[in-house]
């Protein structure tokens, strides 16, 4: 059996077109959703240890607002999506049909929107991944957190450190006229690793 890590460095390639099209498949649904076309531009994937994503994205005293969910089933982990305050107003505003330089603190319903975007990003994503893997993934629900990058990032660490020390992070950034970027962090269990790879007949 190969370790974690060896797993990255031998199948990093195959993990980063997982990564590549489930980031892809996640974009034309936010497409759809803002009624937008969006055009993603070549992600930029990463295998970081979880230590490091709390200075991945920027500043830890950034104000992000992230989108966190588990993944169950065939695949167990944890995946978030993490918007900068500037492109979650943007989303937001154009969901609840506001002026876009709409800035005011977030309410309860503006935390659902963004809570909806986060389904269906994550149903979107997962269901690229499954249609790839031929393997059954399912979200949970997700839940919604406005704070200090620094904090938001080390969510994973501690509520999911037990299913390993390595995080698949995605950077996408979107041409569109809104200008949103967001980053995708999917991080599988360790026994998951295998199991997308055998599904993808790659034996470890």
């Amino acid at each position: 059996m190969l370790t974690l890590d060896e797993v990255n460095a031998k199948y990093f390639d195959v993990l980063k077109e997982l990564g590549n099209i489930g980031a892809g498949n996640a974009t034309t649904a936010i497409a759809n959703m803002l009624n937008l076309r969006i055009d993603m531009k070549v992600p930029t994937v990463a295998f970081l240890p979880v230590e490091e994503l709390g200075t991945a994205i920027g500043a830890e005293d950034d104000i992000i607002v992230g989108i966190m969910l588990g993944v169950e089933m065939d695949i167990e982990g944890s995946m978030m999506f993490l918007l900068d305050m500037n492109s979650a107003h943007k989303i937001v505003n154009r969901l609840m049909m506001r002026d876009e330089s709409y800035a005011e603190p977030f309410d309860e319903m503006d935390l659902s929107a963004i809570k909806e975007v986060g389904n269906i990003i994550a149903g979107s994503y997962l269901s690229a991944l499954s249609s790839m893997t031929n393997l059954a993934i399912s979200p949970t629900v997700p839940f919604v957190a406005v704070d200090m990058a620094a904090a938001i990032l080390s969510v994973p660490a501690v509520q999911f450190g037990v299913f390993g020390d390595h995080a698949l992070m995605i950077e996408t950034k979107f041409s569109d006229d809104l200008g949103i970027s967001g980053h995708f962090i999917l991080m599988p269990e360790e026994g998951s690793y295998e199991k997308i790879l055998a599904s993808l007949g790659l034996s470890i």
